[in-house]
């Protein structure tokens, strides 16, 4: 009888020790796992406005403060487990094996994290481009690892992987400055080309929103002696804001005083000839 209850006594000192061990452990990760999420949280602010003050690509931003973010607390992760007791080697190897069968599970997702890379190391278009892709038209809100985000002239917020767009055209309206806008308008055939020509560019040069730079003045030229007519093109250049308003409201414009000018839309026309 007392063999027995020495050996329940040792087994309850023993269970107390173990519990008593691991509870200060576990209460001490917490503690630690508390703290440091606190310090992550005051780094990541820090960092953040050192970026700010430091212009930093406001593209890269959003991308290396969550990066950075995402380190530490993996860091913070280990160094817990090691408080606990787990082994470094084999929490880390845990950690790989888990990794690898989320990849397995999105491994789509990791396709467009890859583009997003990819768009923010060579940067084919920045945030506030005005650009084309994969069927959108309009300028870049956002870019993050696995999306990148347009607003259209329309108001409309488009969406669009990452994958998508690195596997298909990107066309950057933006990289240069400004645009040129290619006007096509017609005269009928026997009209005066050159008085055309000098409306239309008197139009151009007043509107205020086309560009009156060395480089970039407007002209106004023959573009093709078509079936009916003689079309005429005018190019001025503008800025990517006001693309759309002379676009528009300046092709409107010349319509408007080629009109009042006596300059009537092109018809069809056919060259009768009698054979006596």
């Amino acid at each position: 009888m007392e063999t027995i209850q020495n050996a329940l006594t040792n087994f309850y000192n023993s269970i107390a020790s173990g519990m008593g061990d691991w509870g200060l452990k576990l209460i001490g990760a917490l503690a630690a796992l508390i703290i440091g999420l606190w310090i992550i949280r005051i780094l990541v602010k820090g960092v953040s406005k050192v970026f700010e003050s430091k212009h930093i690509d406001e593209t890269l931003r959003p991308f290396l403060i969550t990066l950075i973010g995402f380190v530490l607390k993996a860091l913070l992760i280990i160094s817990i487990a090691g408080i606990v007791g787990v082994p470094t080697a084999t929490f880390a190897a845990l950690i790989a094996g888990v990794g690898i069968a989320i990849g397995a599970a999105f491994n789509g997702s990791l396709g467009h994290l890859a583009s997003g890379i990819m768009l923010l190391v060579f940067r084919p278009f920045k945030v506030g481009d005005l650009i084309k892709t994969n069927g959108a038209f309009g300028f870049v809100k956002e870019i993050s690892v696995f999306v990148t985000v347009i607003e259209t002239f329309q108001n409309e917020t488009e969406i669009i992987p990452n994958s998508a767009i690195t596997s298909g055209k990107i066309t950057n309206l933006t990289k240069v400055g400004s645009l040129r806008v290619d006007m096509p308008f017609a005269i009928r055939y026997g009209s005066d080309i050159k008085k055309a020509k000098e409306i239309v560019m008197n139009v151009l040069v007043s509107d205020v929103n086309v560009l009156k730079d060395k480089d970039k003045q407007p002209r106004v030229a023959v573009n093709n002696l078509g079936e009916n007519s003689i079309e005429l093109l005018a190019l001025p250049y503008v800025s990517c804001e006001n693309y759309w308003d002379v676009y528009w409201d300046t092709r409107q414009k010349i319509v408007e005083e080629l009109g009042i000018a006596g300059f009537d839309a092109p018809l069809p026309q056919r060259i009768v000839t009698m054979v006596s």
